[in-house]
């Protein structure tokens, strides 16, 4: 007489991390395996039976069985030392290491595939070394370093209104979105769908320009906007009377701008002298990272811009008021969350960087 089958005991807290074992993407495929032996034993299935239905010998069954037994979980963990160990040798290690901040001559980088065969070994012992040190020769990150001899006076002037926005005003974060192209693509794309991505040609035909001026409200999100041909100071002060009509006459109105001329125009600081609640704060020079409105305009680009096709300029213009429109009826404000002092220490380390960098 056979003797009776025993399911091997499991806890509920266990059958569930081994049910999320098995459905998770990433897990490879000796994990998915071991889970299935214990959830097969614990359900009543012999050895035998669960190695026929995972296609695996018997003793398979067993020996992850018994490390089950003993250790939990933690027993269908691979064992330390296992494996192949490293077989590439010390100084071609560092050879990869070092090199790829050295450009070879006439290049500006090191790809994968040219170490490789610089050093002698695979393409994937390359990668494995740079990944495991974080080295990233294919990527790069721009940025500017304000020279501006006024920059901390007018970064603090700029974060105040944005940590301690003022009583009975609005900040209006403003600037131009200058040079906005009306490109028509030469044939139409393919729309996305299932198997197959959007398509665009790579050619296209302008149809000419749009300057998009815009202020966004600190307070609630919304977008006071305009659009002009151009955009010189005559442009820009008919936006400052726009914004001077369009807000109530009992606020104060400051306006965060940078330092393109027009801003600064003779007859803009006339005008301004007799409309004395609106006041103007300058973000310091290549510092436009200061300007929230920059963080819509980036919106506006990803939205309706960049992916966009537009027969003339006229077509662009509607497409934009459209947009503002529909955002301005569930405005989203941008909200200024980084410490003065932490942006301070973070510009003071970069220049130091650069300081060194170019004395060597």
């Amino acid at each position: 007489m056979a003797r009776p089958i025993t399911a091997l005991p499991i806890t509920d807290e266990q059958r569930r991390e081994l049910r999320l074992l098995v459905n998770r993407p990433t897990a490879s495929q000796r994990e998915v395996r071991r889970a299935w032996i214990i959830l097969n034993r614990a359900q009543g299935l012999s050895q035998s039976a669960t190695a026929q239905r995972l296609k695996v010998n018997r003793p398979v069954i067993g020996h992850w069985e018994r490390r089950f037994r003993a250790q939990g979980l933690g027993g269908l963990l691979e064992a330390k030392g296992r494996g192949r160990k490293p077989s590439l040798p010390a100084d071609k290690k560092a050879l990869i290491i070092t090199a790829v901040t050295r450009p070879p001559p006439g290049q500006t980088r090191w790809s994968v595939r040219r170490m490789a065969r610089h050093a002698g070994v695979s393409v994937g012992a390359v990668h494995g070394l740079w990944k495991a040190n974080d080295l990233k020769p294919h990527l790069t990150r721009t940025f500017k370093l304000s020279r501006d001899p006024q920059f901390e006076p007018k970064f603090w002037d700029v974060i105040g209104l944005y940590l301690q926005p003022p009583d009975k005003a609005l900040v209006l974060c403003c600037d131009e979105k200058s040079q906005c192209q009306a490109l028509e693509r030469t044939q139409p794309g393919l729309p996305l769908g299932q198997g197959h991505i959007r398509t665009r040609t790579h050619d296209y035909i302008r149809h000419g320009t749009v300057t998009l001026f815009a202020a966004l409200s600190y307070l609630d999100g919304k977008i006071f906007s305009q659009t002009a041909a151009r955009h010189t100071h005559r442009e820009w002060l008919k936006f400052l009377q726009q914004l001077d009509r369009e807000t109530p006459a009992e606020l104060d109105l400051h306006l965060i701008v940078d330092n393109y001329a027009t801003h600064k125009h003779p007859k803009v600081k006339a005008w301004l002298a007799r409309h004395r609640r609106l006041h103007l704060h300058f973000t310091p020079t290549s510092s436009s990272w200061l300007n929230l409105v920059e963080r819509f305009f980036r919106d506006l680009t990803v939205d309706v811009v960049r992916e966009g096709s537009f027969g003339s300029v006229a077509e662009l213009v509607r497409a934009l008021e459209q947009y503002l429109a529909e955002r301005n009826l569930a405005p989203r404000p941008y909200r200024w969350k980084a410490q003065g002092q932490e942006i301070l220490a973070k510009l003071h380390r970069a220049r130091q960087a650069v300081a060194t960098q170019s004395s060597e």
